[in-house]
């Protein structure tokens, strides 16, 4: 593993003044040194580069910290935690962006899964090229109130990203859904773009009438990032944030632990927080963190990691329809999966993908002669 501390930057000391059950477990980087990552878990990244965003850059705001050390050791929480201190700025927004892509590369490389804050969410395109070196086709999911596409011939930006993203070369990009959209603030240009690529969008009057719809989707995706300002600003700070009907927090948290115990999940973004938010929304930030360790401390060894032989195997016959369409649940979670069968002689890139994560209502639409959506999708991408 190449050394990684250069980039980083001790905790504060004073972060450490009251402390709890989670400080004792958790590997900081402090004044004595850089802790030795060794072992399988999960590693926090304070990155405050917020120069593409409208948020004040001069500020840094880590008291998330300090609320998270205050929390409780979850039941059976048996990995380590990393506390790997702060990536500053550097003296370009790029440089910021180079060194973080590299900690979560080499972190990756050792099973351990980088969980970066703040930060405008640009830097999801920096975690992505995190996941470059593995030459492997990986989906990307934001819990976000608009889509941030941008154009891809002026720079980057925290609300323009996504663009700069589908131009990389090579592009390992095989699908990016994104959860809890507002339709006020999402143009039908970037809607359109969205249906043309086949990715996935998921409303938030969707997510308002039954949280469950997200679980599919992350777990469906190597990585998650969250825009802080999506969550309804009642549930944060209605003095910085402005979002009067987003995400709520308990869907936040919730969805969350969706993601941790997703054993797809490499990685996990939280961007976009203002760094004089008030200690509230900090506490809620933390909260979002623990959730997400608990769900890892929850995952069963689902597929891609285990195998699905002993899954329970449905077959569905659909009129007008060559094929029958075959279902998996899990004898482990009794979670759901589609298979979408192709030539695996083609394009053995993607053999991750042919396995997509649904749920029984799918399985129930099928039944009444409905392909499901998420079944053409995968295999329009696939061919």
């Amino acid at each position: 593993m190449k050394d990684i501390s250069i980039y980083f930057k001790p905790v504060p000391k004073n972060l450490f003044e009251k402390t709890g059950e989670l400080f004792s477990s958790i590997q900081i980087h402090d004044e004595s040194g850089f802790p030795e990552i060794d072992k399988k878990g999960v590693a926090i990244i304070y990155t405050p580069e917020y120069r593409n965003s409208e948020i004040d850059s001069d500020i840094q705001n880590d008291s998330f910290r300090s609320h998270l050390y205050r929390m409780s050791n979850g039941d059976a929480w048996n990995f380590e935690i990393y506390d790997l201190g702060t990536i500053s700025p550097g003296e370009k927004e790029s440089d910021t962006g180079f060194a973080l892509s590299q900690v979560i590369s080499e972190l990756l490389k050792k099973d351990v899964l980088p969980i970066v804050v703040g930060g405008s969410q640009d830097l999801t395109l920096a975690c992505y090229k995190g996941f470059e070196v593995h030459e492997q086709m990986i989906n990307i999911c934001s819990i976000d109130n608009t889509l941030d596409v941008g154009d891809p011939n002026t720079s980057i930006a925290s609300n323009g990203f996504i663009s700069h993203l589908l131009m990389q070369r090579p592009c390992y990009l095989f699908n990016y859904t994104t959860i809890g959209i507002q339709r006020p603030y999402t143009s039908k240009k970037d809607v359109e773009l969205f249906d043309k690529l086949y990715f996935d969008l998921c409303r938030l009057g969707q997510l308002n009438t039954d949280y469950r719809v997200a679980e599919p989707f992350l777990r469906n995706s190597d990585l998650l990032t969250i825009d802080f300002k999506s969550i309804k600003s009642a549930d944060t700070d209605p003095l910085v944030y402005t979002n009067p009907n987003g995400v709520s927090a308990s869907q936040i948290c919730q969805m969350s632990r969706y993601a941790g115990i997703s054993d797809k999940m490499s990685c996990l973004g939280i961007f976009d927080i203002e760094p004089n938010q008030s200690n509230a929304a900090s506490e809620l930030l933390a909260q979002i963190i623990w959730y997400f360790m608990d769900g890892y401390a929850s995952r069963v060894g689902d597929f891609p990691i285990g195998s699905k032989k002993n899954y329970t195997k449905f077959y569905v016959h659909l009129d007008d329809f060559d094929d029958d369409l075959v279902f998996y649940k899990s004898d482990k979670s009794n979670r759901w999966w589609l298979e979408v069968r192709y030539n695996p002689d083609v394009e053995s890139m993607y053999d991750r993908h042919q396995m997509v994560p649904c749920d029984k209502k799918d399985y129930d639409n099928a039944l009444a002669n409905q392909i499901p959506d998420l079944w053409w999708k995968t295999l329009k991408k696939i061919n």
